[in-house]
């Protein structure tokens, strides 16, 4: 399969995926309810909340959630944060 998505240039779409569900798994349900999207572009990933509450408190905590999704992944992915 790898190899598959390495011939086919898939691998920055499959980024894109893994890191919107690293997102979902990690944030559960209580942040997924504000969010309203989540893009990831070149290293910076993206996240559109509907509360600024919300978006307040995580903001604090950017640098932890950038290694937590790192991790998830596996690899160095996610360089930046933008909450908005």
């Amino acid at each position: 399969m790898s190899e598959f998505i390495k011939e086919n240039k898939l691998q920055k779409g499959m980024d894109k995926v893994d890191a919107k569900d690293a997102w979902a798994k990690l944030m559960g349900n209580g942040v997924n309810n504000y969010t309203s999207s989540v893009e990831l572009k070149n290293e910076t990933l993206y996240i559109s909340l509907t509360s600024s509450v919300l978006r307040e408190e995580l903001s604090m905590g950017k640098t932890k959630i950038i290694a937590m999704i790192n991790e998830e992944l596996g690899r160095e992915l996610v360089k930046k944060l933008v909450l908005r």
